[in-house]
């Protein structure tokens, strides 16, 4: 099922809109931009998870309490979102818990932004991020479809075994460290061996790393770049903390897991803003022809950058990014050139919702 925007909003009234989200990932900023902006807010909680959402009561004035996040889409949940003309707000964990084919078929709610491009996400299906990064002509990482075609050093990207929703990550330098690493990531319950035909392997990028967050805005007409981040990953960071020789003791013991647990706020050298804007802008124009409208409001593309100042991107986020509750309350680094005071992505999603209400463009930022 597809759904029209213009049915979507249908009975809705747009002077009394809220904004609504899964209660997970990048909420609280979803939140507190919204209430910045005057709208009402709604958390959808997942029972036993919804303490940080209850005590936070300035930024959330509804609680929707759900057995499971999936039940969302279910219909009584459905009627009180657009009772209280709901635009829903997508994140990653809309994405993991609600499910793909939940969101484009089971969802009659307005979501701001493009819900059928969620799923280019992924690095595998027929649907992935390699084809829109591919139309766009942005550089990335070469592919290996099968272990034994492995003739670089690698980064291996595939299903934790244990905790579903992350990824297990490993590093390998060549094809017979490969098959070392992963046959004891298996033994010792950290990847599962019928994973592997899900694996993404991906030549290894030596650079440094940048979370390059972007906005889309249709009331504006523009690609803006609002902040850049990093992300801290748990025992990786850690390990790193630590003197050399006792990195290299450890090697035996412990297995790295790559778990993004927070973000710190970063900035680039300015002569690369260019190449960075060019970069958004073909992206942009990529998806639209891939996946019509293509993406709008937040994205994110993950990035190294070479010795050689080539720009390489390894990873995209089609939504709101985690990264972006680095600069909530403080505003990020490069929104203040646009509005001159620095704000967050979730003010900034906020104001494209009651700027596209008050110019009756808001049946182009939803789907």
């Amino acid at each position: 099922m597809s759904y029209s925007p213009r049915k979507l909003l249908d009975g809705y009234d747009v002077e009394k809109l809220s904004i609504a989200t899964i209660a997970s990932h990048s909420a609280l900023d979803v939140f507190d931009g919204a209430k910045d902006h005057g709208f009402r807010t709604i958390a959808v909680c997942q029972i036993g998870r919804e303490k940080t959402y209850t005590r936070f009561k300035r930024v959330v004035d509804e609680v929707l309490l759900l057995d499971r996040f999936a039940d969302v889409v279910r219909d009584t949940v459905v009627d009180v979102l657009r009772r209280n003309n709901a635009i829903f707000v997508p994140n990653r964990s809309f994405s993991v818990y609600v499910g793909y084919d939940n969101i484009e078929r089971s969802f009659p709610v307005p979501v701001f932004g493009n819900r059928y491009i969620l799923r280019y996400e992924e690095r595998v299906g027929e649907k992935n991020y390699y084809r829109l990064l591919d139309v766009a002509g942005i550089k990335f990482p070469k592919t290996f479809t099968n272990p034994d075609e492995i003739d670089r050093p690698v980064i291996v990207k595939m299903p934790h075994a244990r905790k579903r929703v992350e990824r297990g990550f490993f590093i390998a330098v060549d094809r017979d460290d490969f098959k070392r690493k992963f046959s004891r990531l298996v033994s010792r319950g950290i990847l599962l061996e019928e994973d592997l035909a899900r694996a993404s392997i991906e030549e290894l990028v030596v650079g440094a790393h940048f979370n390059v967050n972007y906005f889309r805005s249709i009331a504006e007409g523009r690609v803006e770049i609002l902040s850049i981040d990093r992300r801290i990953q748990t025992n990786l960071d850690g390990l790193l903390r630590l003197p050399a020789d006792v990195q290299l003791e450890l090697g035996d013991y412990l297995d790295v897991e790559m778990v993004e647990i927070g973000h710190e706020p970063a900035t680039i050298r300015e002569s690369m803003l260019d190449k960075l804007f060019e970069m958004g802008d073909r992206f942009v124009e990529a998806t639209e022809k891939v996946e019509p409208p293509g993406v709008i409001g937040p994205f994110t593309l993950q990035l190294m950058v070479t010795k050689d100042l080539e720009v390489v991107v390894f990873d995209v986020a089609l939504r709101i990014g985690g990264g972006t509750n680095a600069y909530m309350g403080i505003g990020s680094q490069y929104s203040k050139l646009y509005f001159g005071k620095a704000v967050s992505m979730g003010w900034r999603i906020a104001k494209e919702v009651k700027d596209c209400a008050e110019r009756g463009c808001l049946e182009n930022i939803v789907t």
